[in-house]
């Protein structure tokens, strides 16, 4: 059957699959073989950013990293970031890769220091948190030259400022900043479902409604940041966040194809364009 693109993502369009690092070794084979298949069959546009925390956690005990926090958050020093730039853009990374070219796809990794695909700015809150940033801007050359080729970028989110220094960046705050620029939609792959109300999966949500669900505890726990990484997505310019099962077997090509799966948030912006084009046409 053919993905209802009309429905996803029109032909050509670029998309985002932010992986992030708790779910990675529960991904099955056919994940990685959908993003070949979008973009082999189907010619859309996939960028792959990961993030990699656990592993990076592992590294520091392993090498006997010492390291301090802030308000619950690492302090980066120049010693923690040789760490996370050896997890995230060489184990991590080259993990993905490997798993993308056992589907028969290509794909090549880099991380954001790369032709300064991400550019740094510190933190706009940070608080004597080191070397933690955020993107300033996405610079497009190199990855749309690996596009146009046919390869899928895989994307640590690493970046680096105009002096050279590396910023360690926040993987949803770079996959939405990748995902704005490009005017992609973001797929942000997990290992639930999406929003369940009373066990029944809610297929789309405003920023609203998502809010007074978390206020009503109707959404709560390990769900409560995933929501918020999308609705903060949807803040910073995203037009569409899709949170995804990526650890159910083909889930990536099932939403493509029915949207049976996940939970879609829109902007406001875009709905308001929807409701309008159905209006038109009845």
């Amino acid at each position: 059957m053919v993905p209802n693109l009309t429905r996803g993502e029109s032909c050509l369009s670029y998309i985002v699959i932010k992986c992030g690092g708790s779910v990675l070794d529960k991904l099955p084979d056919t994940f990685y073989k959908n993003i070949v298949e979008l973009m082999e069959q189907y010619h859309l546009k996939p960028i792959v950013v990961h993030g990699g925390g656990p592993v990076v956690s592992n590294l520091l005990q392993t090498l006997d990293v010492q390291t301090t926090f802030v308000n619950g958050m690492r302090v980066t020093t120049e010693e923690i970031l040789d760490v996370v730039e050896m997890g995230l853009s060489g184990i991590v990374n080259k993990k993905i890769v490997r798993e993308i070219t056992a589907q028969n796809g290509r794909a090549i990794g880099l991380s954001g220091v790369d032709n300064m695909t991400l550019e740094a700015e510190p933190l706009a809150s940070n608080q004597k948190l080191g070397y933690v940033g955020q993107v300033a801007s996405v610079h497009l050359t190199g990855l749309n030259a690996l596009l146009d080729k046919g390869i899928i970028p895989v994307l640590s989110p690493l970046a680096v400022d105009q002096q050279g220094q590396r910023w360690n960046i926040n993987a949803d705050l770079a996959a939405a900043a990748v995902a704005t620029t490009m005017q992609a939609s973001l797929y942000m792959i997990t290992d639930v479902d999406g929003v369940l109300h009373q066990d029944t999966l809610v297929p789309k949500l405003s920023a609203k409604e998502a809010e007074e669900m978390i206020d009503s505890g109707a959404i709560y726990g390990g769900m409560i940041p995933k929501v918020q990484a999308a609705l903060n997505s949807i803040e910073a310019g995203v037009r569409k966040v899709v949170i995804l099962n990526g650890a159910e077997k083909n889930s990536l090509m099932d939403f493509f194809i029915e949207e049976k799966t996940g939970t879609v948030f829109e902007s406001v912006q875009r709905r308001n364009k929807q409701t309008v084009a159905e209006e038109a046409s009845n």
